[in-house]
């Protein structure tokens, strides 16, 4: 878990805030609120899970509670990729 969430960190770093660590949120704060993110950087975010940790992200979904926040990021990536394994 903890390797997942590195990477979705370093994701977040290098290609969301462009290496501008002061603006790297907390693990619970919202991506979109915060401005990390907003709707290309969330088709680019799932493009990136699904090549990096081989998961497949349906439409349904594509929803906050998954996707808005490293936690979230990381439990989601952590369930999909066990869900691949079984």
């Amino acid at each position: 878990m903890d390797e997942v969430r590195g990477t979705i960190e370093e994701f977040i770093l290098d290609s969301l805030l462009l290496g501008d660590d002061s603006r790297m949120p907390s693990a619970t704060d919202s991506l979109v609120e915060t401005g990390v993110i907003d709707s290309t950087g969330i088709l680019e975010l799932i493009e990136f899970l699904e090549s990096e940790f081989g998961v497949h992200v349906e439409d349904s979904e594509t929803v906050p509670e998954n996707l808005d926040g490293i936690d979230r990021l990381t439990a989601f990536v952590v369930r999909k990729a066990g869900e691949v394994v079984s």
